[in-house]
């Protein structure tokens, strides 16, 4: 194992930075996010939550186009993660305007007391 993960390391090294500056201007700056509710999370709060995070499209003037959707896959595989949320930013300067964003930062603070946990991966579309 020790050996796949110090390849992987040398693959990266050797490539990522040149195939992360490539890409970067190639497409679209992507932002998932999958939320896991607290067992104590009601409807409501879910309901509520929901439509803050949409609302953020018409707060943050960088966000290019956002998708959200409730886990309906049948392979049982989202490890307790019921809601995903795509936002598409046209580069990475959008997202760094996005994540301090007064109205990004208030939906945060809506967020936490109903949230058990959070995934976030960012990349660039191909």
């Amino acid at each position: 194992m020790k050996s796949f993960v110090f390849g992987m390391l040398l693959l990266s090294v050797f490539f990522g930075a040149g195939v992360a500056s490539i890409r970067a201007d190639d497409g679209d700056y992507r932002h998932v996010v999958l939320f896991q509710f607290k067992e104590s999370a009601t409807p409501e709060a879910i309901a509520a939550i929901e439509k803050e995070f949409v609302a953020l499209e018409d707060k943050i003037d960088t966000i290019e186009d956002l998708e959200w959707g409730t886990n309906v896959s049948p392979e049982g595989m989202a490890d307790g993660f019921t809601h995903c949320f795509l936002v598409t930013f046209e580069d990475r300067e959008g997202l760094d305007v996005y994540l301090p964003h007064p109205a990004h930062a208030a939906f945060v603070e809506m967020l936490k007391p109903q949230l058990e946990k959070a995934l976030v991966v960012d990349y660039v579309a191909r």
